[in-house]
Parts: C-alpha cells; structure tokens; sequence
C-alpha cells in the first residue's frame, strides 16, 4: 500500500468539542484534505513548535527529542497508518544512528506530528487513509480556496445552512444530496471540521 506525504495546513480550535482543536493535514501533490480533531495540550505542543518558540520548561515532546539525540536514536518518518472506529492510529519510524534496528514506534496521531516538526521529518498517510477520510476539493476550490501555509492558528466559525453547530441527530435527518451539497459548502468556508463530520456521515449510509 502507498503512502502518501502530507502537509500541515491548520489548526484551529474545534467548534463542537470544548478544549479541542481541528488539526488540517493536506496531500502534499493532491488536493484531498485530513482532518483529525486533536486535545488542546497536543495542538500547543504543535503550534509552539511551528511558531519556534522556546517554552520555560521542556514539554513531553521537547524530552522525547532530547532522549533520542542522547542515545543516538534517529526519527526518520511518522506515517498514519489506520482509522479504526473513526480513531486515527499512527507510527513513528526510527532507527539507531548507525542505521541498524529500524522500529516502529505506535502512537496517536497528534503527538507524531508534534514529533515530526520537532526532528523536522517527513508526515505520511496511507494511502487507504486518504480513500476512506480524506476530503477531496475539486479543482475550483483548489484554485480558489486552499488553505494557506500558515504558522497561525485561525478559529473559524462553524455553520450547518447558516450558523447552527453540527450533532449526529442533526445529520440523521439530511438526505445524502443535502449532505454533499453542505459539505460542499464547508469546503469553500475551510470549515474543515464540519465537513469530517459530514464526510463521516456519509461514510456511514454508504458503509
């Protein structure tokens, strides 16, 4: 199975889960999108290494980086590898110095990408991750409203029609054409998490 590298286009606070935040991965040579909603504390430890900003006191993250340098431990990859019951799965690949004893380290999602800006590697999705939760932009959008490469942490609004927060009661009731025709129009807000919630619905009745 491919993997397909990613790029981090976003994160912003989630609008329907108090102290969580949506964190946008985008296909590198593509225009599919990966949203995955993450815990506040992994979205600082994200947003202080993007921004490079030196915190007081080493985070998790900052330990585990000074840990793996001491014992000659290189982070080569981190690759997202499954979605379970909509619960993202991730791997972080590593090796010896001296190239010898690869492993694959399990992990949550949040905290490789934390990892990975901080060894400044490489972030993957399987390709299979891609087909099942990945929103796709059509080219329009692509041109028009792609999300910048921004080290800023942007909180949008969320909206259904107008400004009403998204529930799975909500969803139940919406034809399928009513769905993609709403998380069409989240594309073209980046209302990214609203759309995940959309495309997960959708992914449900077509299940």
């Amino acid at each position: 199975m491919d993997k397909i590298k990613l790029e981090i286009l976003g994160l912003s606070a989630s609008h329907s889960q108090s102290g969580s935040f949506a964190l946008v991965l985008g296909e590198e040579m593509g225009n599919r999108r990966l949203p995955i909603i993450i815990g506040m504390f992994e979205a600082q430890a994200i947003a202080i290494e993007m921004e490079k900003i030196v915190s007081n006191r080493p985070m998790t993250h900052d330990l585990f980086k000074s840990l793996a340098v001491n014992f000659d431990i290189d982070v080569h990859e981190i690759i997202i590898s499954d979605l379970k019951e909509g619960v993202f799965y991730a791997k972080i690949i590593c090796s010896f110095r001296d190239g010898s004893n690869f492993i694959e380290l399990d992990a949550r999602p949040s905290d490789a990408v934390a990892i990975a800006l901080r060894f400044d590697v490489p972030i993957y999705a399987m390709e299979n991750i891609l087909e099942e939760a990945g929103i796709v932009l059509n080219e329009e959008e692509e041109g028009v409203d792609k999300p910048a490469k921004s080290k800023k942490t942007p909180v949008e609004k969320s909206n259904i029609e107008s400004t009403e927060s998204l529930d799975t009661s909500q969803l139940n009731s919406i034809s399928i054409d009513q769905l993609k025709s709403m998380m069409e129009a989240a594309l073209n807000k980046e209302d990214y998490e609203k759309a995940a919630k959309i495309r997960d619905e959708l992914n449900r009745r077509q299940a």
